[in-house]
């Protein structure tokens, strides 16, 4: 084993749930350092006097423009979240980064940080992130007023929230701003290639989850630990509003969280000398990182080949199969998530295997960002548990537009080399779809969805493909007859689609 071989050494997690007998409302940076914490003492070694560089992730008020940050951190923000973070944990002169935003960045840091410690150019690092949303909707609802601002000139590496790549402008204008909007079009999709019926396909997404909900009311760091049935996942009530057709909000990301984690990597050497036992030692065996055309551009808006080829990539360097792997956390902010994985490997609703190793983001909770720091820590766990056996954590950010997945266990191995710029030459290859900016005529509908506000209809949106020159259009309707009827359409059915501003038109033919 090389000396400059990374190895995983800690990994901590924290929670703060609002009605915890101990709960302090502790804000975002309280909640990552006191993760960091957790892992170094789990390492049980002196990493802060050995640490070459930290990563902290993007925080959801981080990851929006200034103006709305307010909305999201009503009593104020650090100006420097990812150095006042340094600061509480009394580190110097270590290399400081804020990560960009979305959701795979912290499974992107693990081979960021592990390829440098390789390649010998650093010994130790850690990656770290947290969300207090809960907290600060509890206090705003409750008429509180508190200081969150915070300020720190430690030196931090921010390249911004590097989100350029949601921001397509005929998406935005037509409604598809956000992931509660965004998904839904992915969702249907699938559903409409498949042939189910909404009443099915809403089963079909119950008994996805219903186990997901079980892993979450078992695991100490999660927000919910109520189990649910498929059928409660799936019946729409005043509790379980529809959100973003086919969606209720039992299916949807939990953002209402107080959560934070954290995972230390190292070299083999340094890990030596610092005396860290062999069986805190958990290997990355394969990992991968790919990126997907913007949503109107993809060939099929149900299916994601990043994710796919993501998933080959880190299996391949890792020389496994998915069947090889004991343990499985994919990333489930909505069904379509994990239903790609599962469709491209055959997989069945309800394998052996769990899908999930925290409860998954609608259940464990969404910690913005960082959720998939969780389920790392939850890998490494696991590794440790079962020795040899193998982890896998698929992470995604954006619309299934970037993915990161890695591959880990306590069996011992080298730095695995990693073909990343051949996967994404293949899928860069891939032909994209033109967009007809000044639609007008028939189109055959692709996907659909209709956006709720409580629990009223407020607008549907549809894409459709021309037959005539394959280019695809999107428009809305506020028709509440148009609504209505969505649901009974089936692939290829006609609408008719009229340009128009501030939005394009459309209406069933």
């Amino acid at each position: 084993m090389r000396n400059s071989t990374p190895v995983i050494v800690g990994v901590g997690q924290i929670v703060e749930r609002l009605d915890a007998t101990d709960y302090d409302g502790l804000t975002a940076v309280e909640l990552a350092s006191r993760a960091v914490e957790l892992a170094i003492a789990n390492a049980g070694a002196d990493i802060v006097s050995n640490l070459d560089a930290m990563t902290v992730i993007r925080t959801f008020p981080d990851s929006v423009p200034k103006a709305v940050q307010p909305v999201l951190a009503p009593f104020g923000w650090p100006d420097n979240f990812a150095g006042c973070i340094a600061d509480r944990l009394n580190i110097s002169g270590a290399e400081v980064n804020h990560s960009g935003a979305c959701g795979n960045e912290p499974q992107k840091w693990v081979g960021i940080f592990g390829s440098r410690i390789a390649a010998g150019e650093i010994r130790a690092a850690v990656i770290c992130g947290a969300e207090a949303i809960a907290t600060m909707r509890k206090a705003k609802a409750e008429g509180q007023s508190w200081d969150w601002t915070q300020h720190s000139d430690y030196p931090v590496n921010d390249p911004g929230m590097n989100t350029d790549f949601m921001t397509e402008t005929e998406l935005q204008r037509h409604g598809g701003a956000v992931p509660v909007s965004v998904y839904p079009l992915l969702e249907q999709a699938r559903r409409l290639s498949l042939g189910l019926s909404s009443e099915d396909y809403a089963l079909q997404m119950g008994a996805l989850f219903a186990p997901f909900t079980e892993v979450a009311a078992s695991n100490p760091y999660a927000m919910s630990q109520k189990t649910l049935s498929a059928t409660e996942i799936a019946t729409i009530t005043e509790r379980n509003r529809m959100v973003g057709d086919p969606h209720p909000k039992s299916v949807v990301a939990r953002d209402w969280v107080n959560q934070g984690a954290a995972v230390v990597i190292v070299s083999s050497a340094l890990a030596d000398s610092l005396g860290i036992a062999d069986d805190k030692r958990v290997y990355v065996h394969g990992y991968a990182d790919t990126v997907e055309r913007v949503v109107l551009e993809r060939p099929d808006l149900g299916v994601s080949p990043a994710m796919h080829s993501a998933y080959d990539v880190a299996l391949a360097a890792a020389g496994k199969t998915f069947a090889d792997m004991r343990y499985v956390d994919c990333y489930s902010c909505f069904p379509i998530a994990v239903f790609n994985a599962l469709d491209y490997f055959g997989l069945p609703l309800n394998g052996d295997v769990p899908y999930t190793l925290t409860g998954g983001l609608p259940y464990f909770g969404g910690p913005g960002n960082n959720y998939s720091m969780h389920g790392i820590a939850e890998a490494v766990a696991c590794a440790r548990a079962d020795r040899g056996a193998f982890a896998l954590v698929g992470a995604n950010g954006g619309y299934m537009s970037k993915h990161s997945v890695g591959i880990y266990s306590t069996e011992p191995c080298g730095w695995p080399e990693n073909s990343n710029s051949r996967a994404q030459t293949e899928l860069d290859a891939i032909g994209s779809v033109s967009l007809d900016l000044e639609p007008a005529g028939q189109y055959n509908l692709e996907t659909y969805t209709v956006i709720y506000r409580g629990d009223q209809p407020q607008v549907a949106i549809a894409i459709g493909r021309s037959a005539a020159t394959g280019h695809r259009a999107i428009a809305v309707s506020p028709d509440p007859d148009v609504m209505q009827r969505m649901g009974e359409l089936a692939l290829g059915a006609q609408i008719a689609v009229n340009v128009g501003q501030p939005v394009n038109t459309f209406s069933i033919v």
